[in-house]
């Protein structure tokens, strides 16, 4: 069977994600950071727990294998979110360096799960780069979408070039708006999600014109999410297979738009593991490995 790194659409065959109880630990964990980090509301542990269960039954439902990552006292809340830690290739991870204080053990933690695993790493963005997983989406096989955000800066952009230039992979760089400031959770993919070659759910209010056009240019047909559930984190949308989608509960619009060019769409409740968190199911997961 072949696979490749390079894709936000095949099918799902390898991807790390962090359980509650790892990311969360306890309602004490919770109660002490969620204000911090800029949580819309404290998440309940429990109904957190009931809601990721059902998240990984889905997840394993195409027969992806799931990598864990483990607990550690130096990470915080935001764990769960495991994509934004590193970027996949071909050629190795690359462990991203986090715009997010609070955030940079992250990185170091899926270091310790990737060798473990045979998993080869490609490189790091050390300091003063930053560079986040969020904003950072496959187009192709050789060209890298990456968000110039509050998150992922210059010098992380530059880093990841020369990482990558051995390789001849184009590396498309997306100036990404002010919207609520540095505060906030926003990357490339809060209002970009590729579900198969030729389609893609975006948020048009916020997506920078020229990358608009080029995914145009390539042939790209745009599912519109509407105003009302791009806070329910309608644009985050997780492709298991080809338009085979994951997404929100609530998002009722969006979800009929996929169903409407033959999506496969499954839904869970999120609202403890996502909305206040700002973190949807490209988010929740760092696809490895996908099967072409």
């Amino acid at each position: 069977m072949e696979y490749t790194c390079h894709s936000e659409y095949h099918e799902l065959d390898l991807v790390l994600i962090n359980s509650v109880a790892n990311a969360f630990v306890d309602e004490q964990k919770l109660k002490n950071q969620w204000k911090a980090l800029n949580y819309l509301s404290k998440p309940d542990f429990q109904k957190g727990e009931a809601e990721f269960n059902v998240f990984e039954k889905l997840l394993q439902s195409k027969g992806a294998s799931i990598l864990r990552q483990p607990q550690d006292a130096a990470v915080s809340i935001d764990a769960i979110y495991t994509r934004d830690a590193a970027i996949v290739t071909n050629f190795g991870v690359v462990l991203c360096r986090m715009g997010k204080e609070r955030r940079i053990p992250e990185p170091k933690v899926q270091e310790v799960v990737y060798k473990k695993n045979n998993v080869s790493i490609l490189g790091q963005i050390l300091a003063p780069g930053t560079l986040e997983g969020g904003d950072v989406a496959w187009l192709d096989e050789s060209t890298l979408a990456v968000g110039h955000s509050y998150r992922t800066n210059e010098d992380g952009i530059k880093q990841l070039k020369n990482l990558l230039a051995p390789f001849s992979i184009k590396v498309l760089v997306v100036e990404l708006p002010h919207y609520k400031g540095p505060s906030d959770v926003f990357h490339l993919m809060s209002v970009f999600s590729p579900v198969d070659k030729d389609l893609a759910v975006v948020y048009s209010p916020l997506l920078p014109i020229h990358f608009r056009k080029e995914l145009l240019k390539r042939g790209m047909e745009l599912l519109e999410v509407p105003e009302e559930e791009f806070n329910s984190m309608g644009c985050n949308v997780l492709a298991i297979g080809p338009r085979h989608c994951l997404m929100v509960a609530g998002n009722d619009k969006t979800e009929a738009l996929l169903r409407n060019v033959g999506c496969e769409v499954h839904t869970y409740v999120g609202e403890e593991i996502s909305v206040k968190g700002g973190g949807g199911p490209t988010c929740l997961t760092r696809p490895i490995r996908r099967r072409l």
